[in-house]
């Protein structure tokens, strides 16, 4: 886009030195009309025209295209908010695991084994 911008301005500054060099009057004749005009005025404003029509015709896909990129962008900051929402679903899910282990481990069946095998049965 920046290569497109530099030609641009390279060529326009190109038709404002050809018209600086070429004042001289020429006839003009569209359909019904003609006029006589200084060459430099009619070059200026063939290249403002062209300006003008390459503008008018690139608005629209500029438009759809910064429309697109917003849409994305609101997108993608829904679907980061919900990896996070995720996460630490998985997070707390984990902990959870965690706790239930531990828990389930301190519940053991065997926990008075070692008391059984050394000979103290008053626990029973």
């Amino acid at each position: 886009m920046q290569l497109l911008t530099i030609f641009a301005m390279l060529a326009a500054a190109a038709g404002v030195l050809f018209a600086l060099q070429n004042h001289e009057t020429v006839a003009l004749s569209l359909f019904v009309w003609n006029f006589k005009a200084s060459l430099a005025i009619v070059v200026l404003l063939a290249l403002a025209l062209g300006g003008l029509v390459v503008a008018l015709v690139s608005t629209p896909a500029t438009l759809r295209r910064q429309w697109a990129m917003g849409r994305q962008q609101k997108r993608i900051e829904e679907l980061e908010l919900r990896v996070a929402t995720l996460q630490k679903e998985v997070a707390e899910a984990g902990r959870s695991a965690d706790s239930t282990a531990t828990a389930t481990a301190n519940t053991s069946p065997y926990k008075e084994m070692p008391q059984l095998i050394s000979g103290n049965s008053n626990t029973l």
